[in-house]
């Protein structure tokens, strides 16, 4: 699903998501997930995090038994609940606009199914290119979008904390701005 479009090309972002993680939680089926799923929701994407049950193993069993254990149970889960997976997702999409994506955690496995790459241009100058070149010629990235890739990455496991607080406060200035006499 592609963004729709303002006058003159220019990107407009889709409808507010208030209540998609409610909506969500209450569309996924019950027995699903041990614990309500996380919702992940940006101006593209809506990803839903669901945690399975860790498969019982003996008392015995060796670190490779266990992976190879988690890994058995999120294959099982994404191949037993593909169809109704699939219904959920284009409710959501429907009513939200975004592009719906599942993801799975099972101990310390994780996996995502066919989630969205969307395509960010920018314009940067020599002394950046430079650093995605040095990336690229370390053999830490095939290319130089690849390296940006990486440098996001990098940058957003540092900062966590900074990003989340950021977005905090986006979210209370959007409250207000609802609030207003207005009611934007």
């Amino acid at each position: 699903m592609s963004p729709r479009t303002a006058p003159h090309g220019a990107r407009q972002d889709p409808p507010p998501a208030d209540g998609a993680t409610g909506w969500i939680t209450g569309a996924v089926p019950d027995g699903w997930f041990a614990e309500p799923p996380q919702i992940v929701i940006d101006r593209d994407e809506i990803i839903i995090w669901g945690r399975l049950p860790e498969p019982q193993l003996a008392d015995d069993a060796t670190d490779a038994d266990r992976t190879a254990a988690r890994s058995g149970r999120i294959h099982q889960f994404r191949e037993d609940t593909r169809d109704d997976r699939i219904r959920v997702a284009r409710q959501a999409e429907h009513r939200y606009r975004r592009k719906v994506s599942w993801g799975v955690r099972c101990g310390d496995a994780e996996q995502l199914f066919s989630h969205l790459a969307a395509p960010v241009m920018t314009r940067l100058r020599q002394p950046e290119r430079q650093i995605l070149d040095t990336l690229v010629d370390a053999g830490v990235a095939r290319s130089r979008s690849e390296a940006l890739a990486w440098c996001v990455r990098l940058v957003g496991r540092h900062t966590d904390d900074w990003l989340s607080q950021l977005r905090q406060a986006m979210s209370t200035v959007d409250d207000l701005r609802r609030q207003g006499p207005d009611g934007l």
